[in-house]
């Protein structure tokens, strides 16, 4: 089967926290050559179980885009269903696993969660996630806010509870195309853990993009998607070619 038949479908995977409005700006720059799909991220406590729930309801053969938490979710899935997954966008994410002091901080979390109940996202933090000299920094945090009003309390203790176990030694094992698109001023995401992200998966496509923080999907919506489609494009002339 050609990837001209198979990149039709795409599946869309959050970042922790973010529901499908993230990609809303993306999506009319996809959408007219590809039928867009949105990943189940908020009702199980581990990545492997996103996983599954998100590949049970994906169509048979799809491209698959994770950012952030969702490339966690995209590359298991990629490894547990080679066959379906015709093609893998990586963006801000990583194969790291959780620091000791992450770790720590997420159980407090979790605690403070269970005993004082869920009070919205902290502005502070998620201002982190904007480059700080981005136009529209404060609304894009306020769309962050909303984001997490909406998914609520409930789903982010299961994304917290959600480990990042390192995965470095599973990426030779990732057969398909791949594109991995880091920002070069992501505070959350280094750029050395994407370069070692596209360096471990065989023939990867590694993209960096400028003027943006982690949050490239809300702060460069069009850029974004224009990087995607072509690469898609290309992938698509590459295997109908082969």
């Amino acid at each position: 089967m050609s990837l001209s038949n198979t990149v039709q479908h795409l599946v869309l995977l959050p970042g922790f926290m973010c529901d499908g409005s993230l990609f809303a700006d993306m999506a009319p720059h996809l959408e007219s050559r590809r039928r867009l799909h949105h990943g189940d991220l908020y009702s199980d406590a581990s990545i492997d179980g996103m996983a599954r729930r998100v590949l049970a309801t994906a169509p048979e053969r799809f491209a698959l885009l994770g950012f952030s938490m969702g490339g966690f979710v995209a590359r298991a899935m990629a490894l547990a269903a080679p066959e379906r997954v015709s093609a893998l966008i990586l963006i801000a994410t990583s194969a790291r696993a959780s620091r000791p002091d992450e770790i720590a901080r997420k159980k407090a979390l979790r605690a403070q969660l269970a005993g004082h109940g869920f009070k919205g996202m902290s502005r502070a933090a998620l201002r982190r996630a904007i480059h700080p000299e981005h136009p529209e920094r404060e609304a894009l945090v306020d769309r962050l806010h909303a984001m997490g009003r909406r998914l609520g309390g409930e789903v982010m203790d299961r994304q917290l509870a959600a480990g990042r176990v390192d995965g470095y030694r599973d990426l030779p094992r990732i057969a398909c195309p791949t594109l991995v698109v880091a920002a070069r001023d992501d505070a959350l995401r280094p750029l050395d853990e994407l370069q070692a992200l596209a360096d471990g998966i065989p023939g990867a496509a590694f993209e960096v993009m400028t003027g943006v923080g982690h949050m490239i999907p809300l702060e460069a919506p069009a850029a974004l998607a224009g990087r995607v489609s072509g690469w898609l494009d290309g992938a698509d002339a590459g295997a109908s070619a082969a």
